[in-house]
């Protein structure tokens, strides 16, 4: 009798999948560019802003004519424009206008700005044709406006019970006015786009605490838009406070400094001095002074509204 012996096989069971390693992630580290990438744009900025500004400050202590050969005057530029009334009365007038710009620009642009951020019905729409002078340069702005106000062929001709002779540029009242107006109405849009984009970044956690906690539509406005917007705010003021210093092409082509000199701002003085009288050293002086203006300006607004301190943009949550 044969007898048969098997080997005892366990009872096949769940069988278990087989895990697989991920994949060694690769060696290869991406860090920040080069130095060399930055070549190009350091080589264009010298070459186009830090050449020319150095050439304007040494042309400052120089009198030239554009023709013969630059003579070398020490301060008398300089001494020159202290005692200049009509360059006294011209840092006023620029001064004027540029706070005209941040106090009518600001409220409109974050109104406009917190609007166009919202879900309104034809917002799109009405947001793109809003922003229509945006697209236009400061001169076509000016020819534009120039033609619309002409006193004798323009909007005051067919108005004159709202203009009176409709000669908005023979005072300095209404000629401040109609640049101030200009001004805010081609550039309220590109500020408009700060603060739509700003406001779209808030975050609505905080708006629908607001709402469980009872707070009305102004409340969010003022409590929670408001200071959310605070960096873009500083932003939106500095290039205010740099466009109102340089402005120039809206006085030449509106007013041409005029009536008299009454609406002569630095810009433009610069320009009649250098281009028109031939003294490029008062004009270079007068360019190195705006610059110096600016810069000393924008910095006193960031150090004095703590914008060098911030390091978030959510400056409301705590």
């Amino acid at each position: 009798m044969t007898t048969h012996l098997t080997s005892a096989r366990p009872a096949a069971g769940p069988r278990k999948e087989s895990r697989r390693r991920p994949p060694a992630p690769s060696t290869t580290t991406v860090g920040r560019p080069g130095f060399g990438w930055a070549v190009p744009a350091a080589v264009f900025f010298f070459l186009f802003a830090i050449v020319p500004l150095i050439m304007v400050a040494v042309l400052s202590f120089m009198s030239w004519d554009g023709i013969s050969s630059p003579e070398f005057v020490g301060t008398d530029n300089w001494s020159r424009l202290i005692d200049d009334p009509v360059m006294l009365k011209s840092i006023w007038l620029t001064l004027l206008l540029t706070a005209l710009g941040v106090v009518l620009q600001t409220p409109l642009s974050i109104l406009l700005g917190v609007w166009a951020a919202g879900h309104q019905r034809n917002r799109a729409v009405l947001s793109v044709i809003y922003f229509i002078p945006l697209l236009l340069s400061a001169t076509a702005v000016s020819v534009l406006w120039r033609a619309l106000l002409d006193p004798n062929f323009g909007i005051p001709a067919e108005a004159s019970w709202l203009f009176g002779d409709g000669n908005l540029f023979g005072e300095q009242a209404t000629a401040i006015g109609v640049l101030a107006f200009v001004s805010t109405w081609q550039f309220t849009p590109f500020h408009t786009l700060i603060y739509q984009g700003a406001a779209r970044a808030v975050p609505q956690v905080l708006y629908q605490a607001a709402e469980i906690d009872g707070a009305g539509r102004y409340r969010q406005f003022f409590h929670i838009t408001l200071p959310q917007l605070r960096t873009s705010m500083i932003t939106s003021m500095i290039l205010m406070i740099v466009g109102g210093l340089t402005t120039f092409e809206t006085v030449l082509i509106l007013t041409q400094g005029g009536p008299g000199t009454d609406t002569t701002i630095s810009a433009y003085y610069m320009y009649d001095k250098a281009f028109k009288s031939f003294d490029y050293g008062i004009g270079s002086a007068i360019a190195l002074a705006l610059v110096v203006a600016a810069t000393i300006i924008s910095l006193v607004v960031v150090r004095v509204s703590g914008y060098d301190k911030m390091r978030s943009s959510m400056e409301g949550v705590s």
